[in-house]
Protein backbone atom coordinates (compact mmCIF):
# COMPACT_ATOMS: atom_id res chain seq x y z
CA UNK A 1 0.00 0.00 0.00
CA UNK A 2 3.18 2.11 1.30
CA UNK A 3 4.32 1.79 -2.41
CA UNK A 4 1.60 2.32 -4.66
CA UNK A 5 0.99 5.49 -2.65
CA UNK A 6 4.84 6.91 -3.74
CA UNK A 7 3.46 5.79 -7.33
CA UNK A 8 0.31 7.99 -7.15
CA UNK A 9 2.17 10.70 -5.58
CA UNK A 10 4.93 11.06 -7.84
CA UNK A 11 2.26 10.22 -10.93
CA UNK A 12 0.69 13.03 -9.79
CA UNK A 13 4.06 15.31 -9.88
CA UNK A 14 4.93 14.40 -13.05
CA UNK A 15 1.33 15.66 -14.67
CA UNK A 16 1.50 18.66 -13.06
CA UNK A 17 5.30 19.03 -14.66
CA UNK A 18 4.28 18.04 -18.26
CA UNK A 19 0.91 20.27 -17.64
CA UNK A 20 3.05 23.20 -16.81
CA UNK A 21 5.68 22.50 -19.69
CA UNK A 22 2.69 22.29 -21.95
CA UNK A 23 0.88 25.94 -20.89
CA UNK A 24 3.89 27.72 -20.30
CA UNK A 25 5.81 26.92 -23.55
CA UNK A 26 6.27 30.59 -25.47
CA UNK A 27 3.56 31.29 -28.21
CA UNK A 28 4.26 32.73 -31.43
CA UNK A 29 2.70 35.87 -30.39
CA UNK A 30 4.58 39.33 -28.97
CA UNK A 31 2.03 42.13 -28.89
CA UNK A 32 4.89 44.13 -27.64
CA UNK A 33 7.22 43.37 -30.21
CA UNK A 34 9.63 42.14 -28.05
CA UNK A 35 13.50 41.86 -29.71
CA UNK A 36 13.42 38.53 -28.33
CA UNK A 37 10.76 36.90 -30.16
CA UNK A 38 10.84 35.28 -33.13
CA UNK A 39 7.12 35.93 -34.19
CA UNK A 40 6.01 37.45 -36.76
CA UNK A 41 5.06 40.08 -34.70
CA UNK A 42 8.04 40.13 -32.48
CA UNK A 43 11.58 42.33 -33.09
CA UNK A 44 14.70 39.80 -32.95
CA UNK A 45 15.01 40.44 -37.13
CA UNK A 46 15.66 43.74 -36.16
CA UNK A 47 18.46 43.11 -33.70
CA UNK A 48 20.27 40.86 -36.29
CA UNK A 49 19.64 43.44 -38.68
CA UNK A 50 21.29 46.17 -36.79
CA UNK A 51 24.42 43.31 -35.99
CA UNK A 52 24.56 42.20 -39.64
CA UNK A 53 25.31 46.16 -40.63
CA UNK A 54 28.01 46.33 -38.07
CA UNK A 55 26.37 48.36 -35.52
CA UNK A 56 27.27 47.69 -31.89
CA UNK A 57 23.90 46.40 -30.43
CA UNK A 58 22.55 45.04 -27.28
CA UNK A 59 19.19 45.42 -25.23
CA UNK A 60 18.47 47.39 -22.01
CA UNK A 61 17.66 44.87 -19.52
CA UNK A 62 17.87 44.54 -15.49
CA UNK A 63 18.03 48.18 -14.83
CA UNK A 64 16.75 51.28 -17.08
CA UNK A 65 19.36 53.72 -18.24
CA UNK A 66 20.31 55.96 -21.28
CA UNK A 67 22.53 54.74 -23.53
CA UNK A 68 25.62 56.31 -25.00
CA UNK A 69 25.35 59.71 -26.78
CA UNK A 70 24.84 59.69 -30.22
CA UNK A 71 23.42 56.24 -29.67
CA UNK A 72 20.33 54.91 -31.50
CA UNK A 73 17.54 53.01 -29.25
CA UNK A 74 14.46 51.75 -30.10
CA UNK A 75 11.49 51.44 -28.14
CA UNK A 76 8.54 49.21 -29.08
CA UNK A 77 5.08 49.15 -27.15
CA UNK A 78 6.49 49.36 -23.71
CA UNK A 79 3.96 47.23 -21.56
CA UNK A 80 5.63 48.21 -18.31
CA UNK A 81 4.98 51.96 -18.60
CA UNK A 82 8.09 54.66 -18.48
CA UNK A 83 7.59 56.62 -14.92
CA UNK A 84 8.30 60.34 -15.67
CA UNK A 85 11.82 60.67 -14.53
CA UNK A 86 13.17 57.87 -17.21
CA UNK A 87 10.99 59.87 -19.74
CA UNK A 88 12.45 62.86 -18.76
CA UNK A 89 16.15 61.12 -18.99
CA UNK A 90 15.54 60.03 -22.03
CA UNK A 91 14.63 63.51 -23.49
CA UNK A 92 17.35 65.07 -21.92
CA UNK A 93 19.37 62.50 -23.80
CA UNK A 94 18.12 63.22 -26.84
CA UNK A 95 18.29 67.10 -26.23
CA UNK A 96 22.04 67.35 -25.30
CA UNK A 97 23.97 64.26 -26.02
CA UNK A 98 22.18 64.05 -29.55
CA UNK A 99 20.74 60.46 -28.91
CA UNK A 100 18.08 59.11 -31.67
CA UNK A 101 15.15 57.43 -30.10
CA UNK A 102 12.94 55.39 -32.09
CA UNK A 103 9.44 54.90 -30.99
CA UNK A 104 7.49 53.09 -32.44
CA UNK A 105 3.96 52.21 -30.33
CA UNK A 106 0.18 51.35 -31.36
CA UNK A 107 -0.68 52.56 -27.66
CA UNK A 108 0.30 56.05 -26.01
CA UNK A 109 3.25 55.32 -23.45
CA UNK A 110 1.67 58.68 -21.22
CA UNK A 111 5.08 59.66 -19.56
CA UNK A 112 6.98 59.53 -23.32
CA UNK A 113 4.06 61.38 -25.22
CA UNK A 114 4.24 64.05 -22.71
CA UNK A 115 7.92 64.43 -22.32
CA UNK A 116 8.47 64.55 -26.28
CA UNK A 117 5.19 66.29 -26.93
CA UNK A 118 3.24 63.19 -29.22
CA UNK A 119 0.07 63.47 -29.71
CA UNK A 120 -2.77 61.06 -31.26
CA UNK A 121 -5.85 60.81 -32.80
CA UNK A 122 -8.92 59.48 -31.20
CA UNK A 123 -9.91 55.54 -32.37
CA UNK A 124 -8.49 53.56 -35.28
CA UNK A 125 -7.77 53.92 -38.53
CA UNK A 126 -7.71 51.15 -41.46
CA UNK A 127 -4.03 50.53 -42.10
CA UNK A 128 -2.32 47.67 -44.33
CA UNK A 129 -0.06 49.89 -46.13
CA UNK A 130 1.52 52.68 -46.25
CA UNK A 131 3.07 55.67 -48.54
CA UNK A 132 6.04 57.34 -47.49
CA UNK A 133 7.29 61.35 -47.89
CA UNK A 134 10.18 62.66 -49.61
CA UNK A 135 11.90 62.48 -46.38
CA UNK A 136 12.46 59.08 -46.52
CA UNK A 137 14.18 58.40 -50.04
CA UNK A 138 13.63 54.95 -51.35
CA UNK A 139 10.56 54.23 -49.18
CA UNK A 140 7.42 54.12 -51.33
CA UNK A 141 5.39 51.76 -50.06
CA UNK A 142 5.35 49.73 -46.27
CA UNK A 143 3.06 47.56 -45.19
CA UNK A 144 1.45 47.45 -41.76
CA UNK A 145 -0.95 46.02 -39.58
CA UNK A 146 -5.04 46.29 -40.01
CA UNK A 147 -5.10 49.36 -37.97
CA UNK A 148 -3.73 52.01 -36.12
CA UNK A 149 -4.22 54.84 -34.31
CA UNK A 150 -3.20 58.29 -36.09
CA UNK A 151 -1.04 60.83 -35.37
CA UNK A 152 -1.51 64.58 -35.26
CA UNK A 153 1.73 66.14 -35.06
CA UNK A 154 2.87 69.40 -34.92
CA UNK A 155 4.43 71.72 -37.30
CA UNK A 156 8.01 70.45 -35.97
CA UNK A 157 7.08 67.60 -36.56
CA UNK A 158 7.61 65.94 -40.14
CA UNK A 159 5.19 63.24 -41.22
CA UNK A 160 7.45 60.50 -42.82
CA UNK A 161 4.64 57.23 -43.25
CA UNK A 162 0.61 58.51 -44.46
CA UNK A 163 -2.26 56.35 -44.96
CA UNK A 164 -4.27 56.24 -48.05
CA UNK A 165 -6.30 58.64 -46.71
CA UNK A 166 -3.84 61.47 -45.59
CA UNK A 167 -3.76 60.21 -41.77
CA UNK A 168 0.17 59.94 -40.20
CA UNK A 169 1.57 57.36 -39.02
CA UNK A 170 5.16 58.27 -38.35
CA UNK A 171 7.25 61.43 -38.06
CA UNK A 172 10.46 62.87 -37.11
CA UNK A 173 11.45 65.59 -35.03
CA UNK A 174 14.78 67.47 -34.68
CA UNK A 175 15.19 67.61 -30.65
CA UNK A 176 18.27 69.43 -29.84
CA UNK A 177 21.41 67.68 -31.01
CA UNK A 178 19.00 64.63 -31.32
CA UNK A 179 16.17 63.10 -33.30
CA UNK A 180 12.88 61.43 -32.18
CA UNK A 181 11.37 59.24 -34.76
CA UNK A 182 7.43 58.08 -33.76
CA UNK A 183 5.82 55.14 -35.61
CA UNK A 184 2.12 54.29 -34.68
CA UNK A 185 2.28 50.94 -36.32
CA UNK A 186 5.31 48.93 -34.88
CA UNK A 187 4.60 46.40 -37.52
CA UNK A 188 6.40 48.04 -40.24
CA UNK A 189 9.94 47.08 -39.11
CA UNK A 190 8.60 43.71 -37.42
CA UNK A 191 10.10 39.97 -38.41
CA UNK A 192 6.62 39.02 -40.81
CA UNK A 193 7.11 42.62 -42.37
CA UNK A 194 10.52 43.15 -43.71
CA UNK A 195 10.05 41.34 -46.89
CA UNK A 196 7.22 43.31 -47.95
CA UNK A 197 7.30 46.34 -50.21
CA UNK A 198 9.74 48.49 -48.72
CA UNK A 199 10.03 47.95 -45.27
CA UNK A 200 13.34 46.39 -44.95
CA UNK A 201 14.23 49.61 -46.06
CA UNK A 202 13.03 51.30 -44.08
CA UNK A 203 14.45 49.90 -41.00
CA UNK A 204 18.00 49.81 -42.83
CA UNK A 205 17.74 54.19 -42.94
CA UNK A 206 16.13 53.88 -39.30
CA UNK A 207 19.28 51.95 -37.82
CA UNK A 208 21.65 54.16 -39.80
CA UNK A 209 20.47 57.69 -38.95
CA UNK A 210 23.21 57.70 -36.10
CA UNK A 211 26.06 56.57 -38.58
CA UNK A 212 27.25 53.49 -40.17
CA UNK A 213 29.49 52.96 -36.70
CA UNK A 214 26.27 54.12 -34.32
CA UNK A 215 25.91 52.09 -31.24
CA UNK A 216 21.96 50.85 -31.45
CA UNK A 217 20.17 49.59 -27.97
CA UNK A 218 17.02 48.21 -27.45
CA UNK A 219 14.28 48.90 -24.74
CA UNK A 220 13.48 45.20 -23.69
CA UNK A 221 13.43 46.71 -19.75
CA UNK A 222 9.73 48.14 -20.19
CA UNK A 223 8.19 45.16 -21.57
CA UNK A 224 8.46 43.75 -18.46
CA UNK A 225 7.60 39.74 -17.76
CA UNK A 226 5.77 37.90 -20.39
CA UNK A 227 4.62 34.51 -20.11
CA UNK A 228 7.59 33.03 -22.05
CA UNK A 229 9.74 34.27 -18.99
CA UNK A 230 8.32 30.98 -17.21
CA UNK A 231 8.87 28.51 -19.81
CA UNK A 232 10.89 25.37 -19.14
CA UNK A 233 13.38 26.59 -21.93
CA UNK A 234 13.28 30.05 -19.86
CA UNK A 235 14.17 28.54 -16.39
CA UNK A 236 16.09 25.02 -17.15
CA UNK A 237 18.92 27.03 -18.69
CA UNK A 238 19.67 29.09 -15.48
CA UNK A 239 21.67 27.70 -12.93
CA UNK A 240 18.66 28.30 -10.39
CA UNK A 241 16.32 26.63 -12.67
CA UNK A 242 19.03 23.72 -13.18
CA UNK A 243 18.94 23.37 -9.55
CA UNK A 244 15.31 23.14 -9.18
CA UNK A 245 15.02 20.48 -11.86
CA UNK A 246 17.76 18.58 -9.79
CA UNK A 247 15.41 18.70 -6.87
CA UNK A 248 12.27 17.91 -8.89
CA UNK A 249 14.32 14.30 -9.96
CA UNK A 250 15.54 13.70 -6.65
CA UNK A 251 11.95 14.06 -5.07
CA UNK A 252 10.92 11.91 -7.73
CA UNK A 253 12.94 8.83 -7.31
CA UNK A 254 12.96 9.42 -3.76
CA UNK A 255 9.50 8.68 -4.27
CA UNK A 256 9.67 5.62 -6.00
CA UNK A 257 12.01 4.59 -3.66
CA UNK A 258 10.20 5.47 -0.55
CA UNK A 259 7.60 2.45 -1.88
CA UNK A 260 10.33 -0.40 -1.68
CA UNK A 261 10.93 -3.17 1.29
CA UNK A 262 14.29 -3.88 2.69
CA UNK A 263 13.10 -7.72 3.40
CA UNK A 264 10.09 -9.62 4.54
CA UNK A 265 7.11 -8.25 5.81
CA UNK A 266 7.41 -8.92 9.71
CA UNK A 267 3.69 -9.14 11.20
CA UNK A 268 3.24 -7.05 14.03
CA UNK A 269 2.32 -9.38 17.16
CA UNK A 270 -1.29 -8.87 18.51
CA UNK A 271 -0.91 -7.14 22.20
CA UNK A 272 -2.31 -9.47 25.27
CA UNK A 273 -4.19 -7.72 27.20
CA UNK A 274 -2.57 -6.98 31.29
CA UNK A 275 -4.34 -8.01 34.41
CA UNK A 276 -4.94 -5.33 36.92
CA UNK A 277 -2.16 -7.39 39.48
CA UNK A 278 0.39 -6.33 36.77
CA UNK A 279 -0.85 -2.97 36.33
CA UNK A 280 -0.23 -2.92 40.51
CA UNK A 281 3.08 -3.90 40.34
CA UNK A 282 4.38 -1.98 37.58
CA UNK A 283 3.17 1.06 39.80
CA UNK A 284 4.64 -0.21 42.46
CA UNK A 285 7.74 -0.68 41.30
CA UNK A 286 7.99 2.42 40.12
CA UNK A 287 7.48 4.29 42.96
CA UNK A 288 9.94 2.23 44.26
CA UNK A 289 12.77 2.98 42.29
CA UNK A 290 11.65 6.91 42.87
CA UNK A 291 12.26 6.68 46.10
CA UNK A 292 8.50 8.27 46.45
CA UNK A 293 7.25 6.64 50.12
CA UNK A 294 5.71 9.78 50.70
CA UNK A 295 3.54 10.03 47.96
CA UNK A 296 2.82 5.93 48.02
CA UNK A 297 0.92 6.61 51.75
CA UNK A 298 -0.35 10.12 50.71
CA UNK A 299 -2.10 7.77 47.98
CA UNK A 300 -2.96 4.89 50.38
CA UNK A 301 -4.21 7.69 53.09
CA UNK A 302 -6.50 8.79 50.54
CA UNK A 303 -7.75 5.57 49.70
CA UNK A 304 -8.24 4.84 53.23
CA UNK A 305 -10.28 7.90 53.63
CA UNK A 306 -12.58 6.96 50.65
CA UNK A 307 -13.01 3.38 52.14
CA UNK A 308 -13.81 4.69 55.76
CA UNK A 309 -16.36 7.42 53.86
CA UNK A 310 -18.14 4.80 52.16
CA UNK A 311 -18.24 2.14 54.62
CA UNK A 312 -19.92 4.37 57.46
CA UNK A 313 -21.97 6.36 54.88
CA UNK A 314 -20.41 10.14 55.53
CA UNK A 315 -19.77 12.68 52.86
CA UNK A 316 -15.86 12.94 52.17
CA UNK A 317 -16.09 16.80 50.81
CA UNK A 318 -15.74 18.96 52.99
CA UNK A 319 -13.06 17.44 54.09
CA UNK A 320 -13.49 18.92 57.67
CA UNK A 321 -16.73 18.41 58.08
CA UNK A 322 -16.15 14.74 57.18
CA UNK A 323 -13.45 14.63 59.60
CA UNK A 324 -16.24 16.20 62.84
CA UNK A 325 -18.71 13.16 61.68
CA UNK A 326 -16.32 10.72 61.74
CA UNK A 327 -15.00 11.53 65.03
CA UNK A 328 -18.52 11.34 66.37
CA UNK A 329 -19.96 8.34 64.19
CA UNK A 330 -16.65 6.22 64.78
CA UNK A 331 -14.41 7.87 67.22
CA UNK A 332 -11.81 4.96 67.62
CA UNK A 333 -11.69 4.70 63.57
CA UNK A 334 -11.04 8.11 63.60
CA UNK A 335 -8.43 8.34 66.30
CA UNK A 336 -6.47 5.45 64.22
CA UNK A 337 -6.73 7.06 61.45
CA UNK A 338 -5.46 10.18 62.63
CA UNK A 339 -2.25 8.97 64.38
CA UNK A 340 -1.46 7.30 61.17
CA UNK A 341 -1.86 10.25 59.24
CA UNK A 342 -0.14 12.15 61.72
CA UNK A 343 2.76 9.89 61.53
CA UNK A 344 3.48 9.49 58.08
CA UNK A 345 5.96 11.45 58.13
CA UNK A 346 8.21 9.80 60.00
CA UNK A 347 7.08 6.10 58.01
CA UNK A 348 8.62 7.53 55.08
CA UNK A 349 12.10 7.23 55.67
CA UNK A 350 12.79 2.93 55.25
CA UNK A 351 10.63 0.54 52.96
CA UNK A 352 9.93 -1.43 56.56
CA UNK A 353 8.33 1.64 58.02
CA UNK A 354 6.42 2.21 54.56
CA UNK A 355 5.23 -1.46 54.90
CA UNK A 356 4.25 -0.79 58.35
CA UNK A 357 2.00 2.09 57.90
CA UNK A 358 0.37 0.62 54.17
CA UNK A 359 -0.80 -1.93 56.76
CA UNK A 360 -2.70 -0.16 59.38
CA UNK A 361 -4.20 1.65 56.76
CA UNK A 362 -5.35 -1.45 54.96
CA UNK A 363 -6.38 -2.89 58.26
CA UNK A 364 -8.50 0.71 58.84
CA UNK A 365 -10.19 0.50 55.83
CA UNK A 366 -10.97 -3.38 55.08
CA UNK A 367 -11.17 -4.14 58.80
CA UNK A 368 -12.14 -7.74 59.84
CA UNK A 369 -15.30 -8.29 60.57
CA UNK A 370 -15.16 -8.87 64.21
CA UNK A 371 -13.32 -5.59 64.62
CA UNK A 372 -15.86 -3.23 62.51
CA UNK A 373 -16.88 -0.28 63.82
CA UNK A 374 -20.66 0.37 63.17
CA UNK A 375 -22.65 3.32 63.92
CA UNK A 376 -23.51 3.00 67.60
CA UNK A 377 -20.59 2.06 68.93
Amino acid sequence: MKGARGWVIAGAIAIVIAVAAVLLQPRQDSPEHSTDSDAANGASAALLFSQAMGHPTDQITGSFGAPAERSVMFVFTPTSPYTADEADRIHQWVLASGGILIYASEQADPELDRAFGVKRLGGFVSGVEYQGTPVVDGVIRVAGGDGMMPLDPSPNQVPILRTGSGFVAGFVQRIGLGQLVVLADPLVICNGYLERADNGRLLADLLSVGGADAHVAFDEYHHGLTVSDFAPQAWVSTPWGAALLWLLVAVFFGLVLRGRRFGPIIERQAEVARSDAEWSVAVGQLLRRSSARGVTLGLLAGATERAVAARTGLPLQPRERFWNALWVRAPEVAAELAQIETSLYTSSSTERDLLTAASRLHAIAHPRPKNLAGPGR
